[in-house]
Order: structure tokens, then C-alpha cells, then sequence
């Protein structure tokens, strides 16, 4: 708990700073882009917040090398691995200048270091047929790699509203956290509280008040850093079922499957091409729409914030049940149906509008 708090406390710290003094780094860490399809902040906002989650992170795993150091240098390890993600994403923030597939390709590298550096790889599917595959070094580090890609470019994708992906890390981090001290796995135990701290610092800036952004740095680090955990966990620990973090995943994993295939055929457009119909988006101008009844920025703010608690609602439906059965590959499975039917309904209720009135946020009546 020393280490969550002091994650906690380091990342809170270098936020404040961040927020505090963003008149000095205005010119190239703060997105002022307010009309773009995907944009729904009303004032420029640092983006940045990456920076305070990983320094939060490296003092407190510094903090554990005298009394732990094999658990201190496992993270620092994956630390060290996961730059080259961090990295890309942070220079898109201050340059605006680095295409999704060079962040991917970073992303991509960085799996492939702690595969090749911390031999971090997806050994077993819990699927029995396909599981001798991954005894070959060349599928197993592909999987690998493009398991742990796909993750944090997800955790991008949903990292649009107010303390949405910062929230769904938390509890996604918390169940590791609870798995990993079921099977008396130290490192993962260790490595999932401190990112609870580091990420709950960057948290109270972000939400409700939007006063700071992770940006694509931050996004694409917690993406990592949760596909890698979670990949150390299963590979450990023969008890803990392959299908638990696809279920603990759900959300963000579904999301992305869903839209390349809408846009792709559905729509007839690329995947890469942002568009203004994810999930996410749809709840902001469908859900929420009558919470507020004039265009200034307070007002508009707090609708930005109502609509992320219905996204952690959803991905309750994925991390609970998750957590609960943990070890039963065939519950995860039955849920990650459960999952996927329930996103598909959410989705085509709203874009019919045939959405459950109990879901629409209606605009309070005017006090005389």
C-alpha cells in the first residue's frame, strides 16, 4: 500500500506542476484543436498527463529496490521495455507530427523488447488445440506483439471523454492487483498497485474538471503496461485462465474490433480515418444531450464528464465478472458473449434512438 500511495502521491504532485504552470508550456504540449470530429473539450487543455503517471510509477518502484529488489528491477524492466511507446506517443503530443502507424510500429518494438529482454510472452490461449503453436518462438513473440499493440492503441481509442480511460485502467489495474495476490505474485501484485496510484494522481486533474489530457503517451503506456501485466500473470500462473484478460479487456478490445468493422464494412472506409461514431461519442450526443441547455464551457464541461460513468458501467459488465472467475475459462467465455451482446444492443439503441429512457439524462428544471 506504501507503494500505491506514493505513486499516488508523486504523479499528483508533477500533474499539479504540469496543470499549474501550463502558460510555459502552452505553445507545444497543450491541445487547442476544439473543432476536430473527435475533439470535445471547450478550452486548450495540456496533454501531457502521461509524464506524471510514469514518474509516479518510477519513484515508487525506485522506493521498493532496498527492500525488494527483484521486484523493483522487474518493473523498472518493464519500464525500460515500454519507452519506445511512452515515447512515440509523447512526441505526437508536442509535435502533432507522428502518425498512428510509426506509434504502433513503437508500440510493437516495445512489446518485442520485453519479450526478447524479460521473456514476457503469451505461452497458452486455453484453448488446447492451439496451444502447442505458441511452443514456437515466432508465432508465440507475433501474438505477443501484436496482442500487446492492439492493446494500448485500444486504450487510445477510448481515451476521449473525461476520465473514461484513466477510470477503466483503475479498475482493470485493481482486478490484477486481486488476481495477482490470489497467486502470491509479487511483481504483478506490486507493478498494478503502484499504476492504481500513479494513474488515480493523474485522475483528479482529469476528471471532472478535463484540466489535463494523458494524451497519446500516457494512453499508449497504460496500454502497455496493462498488456504486460496481465500477459506475466497468465504465463506465471498456470491457475489463472488465458480468457481472464481477454474478459478484463472486454471494453477497450471490443470497441476497437467493432469499429475497423463498421468503418470498414459498413461505412466502406478506412479504419485508420477518426470519425465521430464510436460508442463513447454517440453517448455524449445522444445520452447526455439534454443535461445542459446552453453552449458555455462550464455546461459543456460537465456534459463531457456525464458520459463517462456510463462507459465504467459497461466495462463493469467485463471486469467484475472477470475478477469473480478468474480461473473458469468457460465462464470467461460465456461472459465475453454476455459482453459482447450487451455492446451491440447499447449501440444500435442509440443510433436508432430507441435508447432506455432510464439511460437519457434529462436537463434538471430551472430554479425560480
Amino acid at each position: 500500500m506504501l507503494s500505491l500511495a506514493l505513486g499516488f502521491l508523486v504523479s499528483l504532485l508533477v500533474t499539479l506542476l504540469i496543470v499549474r504552470y501550463a502558460h510555459l508550456h502552452e505553445k507545444f504540449s497543450t491541445d487547442t484543436d476544439l473543432t476536430g470530429v473527435q475533439k470535445f473539450h471547450v478550452f486548450p487543455v495540456p496533454r501531457i498527463g502521461g509524464a506524471g503517471v510514469l514518474i509516479g510509477l518510477v519513484a515508487s518502484a525506485l522506493q521498493l529496490h532496498h527492500a525488494y529488489p527483484a521486484v523493483s528491477e522487474g518493473i523498472l524492466g518493464l519500464v525500460a521495455c515500454g519507452m519506445p511507446a511512452f515515447g512515440s506517443g509523447l512526441i505526437e503530443d508536442l509535435t502533432k507530427r507522428v502518425p498512428p502507424l510509426a506509434r504502433l510500429i513503437c508500440t510493437m518494438a516495445a512489446a518485442a523488447l520485453a519479450y526478447f529482454l524479460l521473456s514476457i510472452a503469451v505461452t497458452r490461449i486455453s484453448v488446447p488445440p492451439l496451444d502447442f503453436l505458441l511452443s514456437y518462438t515466432v508465432i508465440s513473440c507475433t501474438v505477443t506483439v501484436l496482442a500487446v499493440a492492439a492493446l494500448a492503441n485500444a486504450v487510445n481509442i477510448i481515451d476521449g471523454f473525461n476520465g473514461l480511460a484513466s477510470m477503466v485502467a483503475l479498475m482493470m489495474f485493481a482486478s490484477l492487483a486481486y488476481v495477482a495476490f490470489e497467486v502470491s505474485d509479487p511483481v504483478v501484485l506490486s507493478a498494478s498497485f503502484i499504476m492504481m496510484g500513479a494513474v488515480m494522481g493523474f485522475f483528479i486533474f482529469n476528471f471532472p474538471a478535463g484540466l489535463i489530457f494523458l494524451g497519446d503517451g500516457g494512453a499508449y503506456f497504460i496500454g502497455f503496461m496493462l498488456a504486460e501485466v496481465s500477459i506475466m500473470l497468465v504465463m506465471r500462473n498456470r491457475e489463472v485462465s488465458a480468457w481472464y484478460p481477454v474478459l478484463l479487456f472486454m471494453y477497450p478490445i471490443f470497441e476497437t474490433c467493432f469499429s475497423i468493422y463498421r468503418k470498414k464494412f459498413i461505412r466502406g472506409t478506412s479504419p485508420g480515418i477518426p470519425d465521430g461514431v464510436h460508442l463513447h461519442m454517440l453517448v455524449y450526443k445522444r445520452l447526455t444531450r439534454w443535461a445542459v441547455g446552453t453552449r458555455t464551457a462550464r455546461e459543456l464541461t460537465r456534459r463531457n464528464s456525464l458520459t463517462s460513468p456510463y462507459l465504467w458501467l459497461l466495462c463493469l459488465v467485463a471486469v467484475v465478472p472477470a475478477t469473480l472467475f478468474w480461473r473458469h475459462t468457460l465462464h470467461l467465455f460465456c461472459f465475453v458473449m454476455v459482453f459482447a451482446a450487451t455492446y451491440v444492443w447499447l449501440y444500435v439503441s442509440i443510433v436508432r434512438f430507441k435508447s432506455p429512457r432510464w439511460l437519457v439524462v434529462r436537463r434538471s428544471p430551472q430554479r425560480k
